[in-house]
């Protein structure tokens, strides 16, 4: 087994270095294809070194994980990749629970009798086995929860109820008091084990339910770096190096991400958790404003003399151009609008769509050059000379109510500065309100105007009467 342990090692060095390259579009593919490498060395080698495997089952497993995998692969659109995201996190801590699951059942006697487990003391042993269930479970329940608010099943608004909080804290203590008593040694084993199970997947729903559709990126992020700590946990619990390190990477990285969205969206990790955000108040939904703004709906004719006239126009992504699935289109655009000399950048904020790094994988399949992808740092000073801010299904993060309005659920949050461009031109197939479940006070500004309808179709009439002109 000591060949195992530099295989491990080589596995993590491709990690790392995998990881690295993901930071940036332009060498994600490689960094994906490197890290996907790292992990089939650590799986084989782990197959290698363990002699009383079953392979006939793990064969089995292999096909039809594979299947799986690539029916979702192949199948699922872009506009659902965060609900497939969800669902894998779901899986990875469930995969994680049910191992340290089974490692627990197996070692019961010795557990009884004290003995070594795995060459571990019976008491660590026991705190990594409930440390491996309890976050691999709730990791399960809440990304399918987290699944359910992207698909539409359930409710994108926070569910909230009187006393949830307590009812929250309740079922952690109870979950502390479980663990600690059994890690002492005292209790019935099997039943303080579905006790954990149970409460663990309980709190996993009753801790994402009231998280609002607005969050949903923090949370899927969250969940990921949940998954890399069970997976670990569980290495800990059969002293795999390799799934110790893969999962203390995945869960290091899910952390920082999930910190870099907070940042992005001007709230603490605490505040996306227990503050229900998203819930609108009824005193800020009562309609005044929303009902007095005046809204100048253009034709794509008018548009595209507004655009050829332009010498600098910014694109902003959002979820409505994901949805139309309208990269290409946009693209298409740009590149007629270049040809005429002017100057076209892609506005990129940190939240866009449903989860990090949507707009960026979006755009780069359409082969739009990763140097025209501004972040949002770098993109709001140039909005100030911007001719022309062509805003495609975003909505909460070019809401200027995130500056000045204290009551609204977005207030503080980062946001594009498309308000400052000479025009604004507004692309959405309604009035619906987007993740925050508010409405957007950009829309009735006197430099914006609004071409309904799905984006695709909408770019492919405009690039049409760009070519007219």
């Amino acid at each position: 087994m000591e060949y195992s342990k530099l295989f491990y090692v080589l596995s993590a060095i491709l990690f790392i270095f995998g990881l690295k390259k993901l930071s940036h579009p332009k060498t994600a593919r490689n960094g994906n294809m490197i890290a996907s490498i790292g992990m089939l060395i650590a799986i084989v080698a782990t197959l290698l070194a363990y002699n009383s495997l079953d392979f006939t089952l793990i064969i089995i497993g292999i096909v039809v994980g594979g299947l799986i995998g690539g029916v979702f692969a192949t199948k699922v659109e872009m506009t659902q990749m965060p609900q497939m995201v969800a669902i894998f996190n779901g899986f990875g801590g469930a995969a994680s629970g049910l191992v340290a699951g089974a490692d627990f059942v197996t070692n019961m006697d010795k557990l009884n009798t004290g003995e070594m487990i795995n060459g571990l003391d019976p008491t660590f042993y026991l705190v990594v086995v409930i440390l491996s269930i309890f976050v691999g479970t709730l990791t399960f329940t809440g990304s399918f929860i987290a699944f359910g608010k992207l698909q539409g099943f359930i409710s994108g608004q926070p569910i909230v109820f009187s006393g949830q909080q307590i009812l929250n804290a309740l079922f952690a203590i109870s979950l502390v008091s479980i663990s600690g008593y059994l890690a002492m040694g005292g209790g019935d084993l099997v039943n303080f084990f579905y006790a954990i199970v149970f409460l663990s997947a309980v709190l996993g729903i009753t801790i994402t339910i009231p998280i609002g559709g607005a969050d949903m990126p923090v949370v899927i992020s969250l969940l990921n770096s949940y998954s890399g700590v069970a997976a670990a946990a569980t290495g800990f619990v059969l002293m795999n190096n390799g799934l110790i390190i893969s999962g203390s990477l995945v869960g290091a990285s899910g952390l920082i991400l999930t910190n870099i969205m907070c940042k992005g969206m001007n709230r603490s990790l605490a505040n996306v958790i227990f503050g229900a955000v998203g819930l609108v108040e009824e005193s800020s939904s009562d309609g005044g404003d929303q009902k007095q703004m005046n809204i100048k709906s253009y034709s794509t004719e008018e548009a595209a003399m507004i655009l050829d006239a332009a010498e600098k126009v910014i694109v902003v992504p959002g979820y409505g151009l994901a949805v139309a699935q309208a990269q290409h289109a946009v693209r298409e655009v740009a590149d007629l609008l270049e040809s005429k000399g002017k100057k076209v950048l892609y506005a990129i904020h940190p939240v866009a769509g449903r989860m990090p790094g949507h707009m960026n994988v979006l755009l780069a399949e359409a082969n739009i050059s990763y140097d025209q992808l501004k972040d949002l740092d770098e993109i709001n000073p140039e909005f100030e000379d911007c001719d022309v801010a062509i805003v495609l299904g975003a909505n909460d993060v070019v809401n200027p109510a995130a500056r000045h309005d204290k009551s609204s659920p977005i207030y503080g949050m980062p946001i594009l500065d498309v308000d400052k461009s000479r025009t604004v031109l507004i692309n959405k197939r309604t009035m619906n309100p987007g993740f925050a479940g508010i409405q957007n006070e950009l829309f009735g500004y006197d430099n914006a105007i609004m071409v309904f309808g799905d984006a695709k179709d909408m770019l492919q009439q405009l690039l049409k009467d760009i070519k007219e002109l």
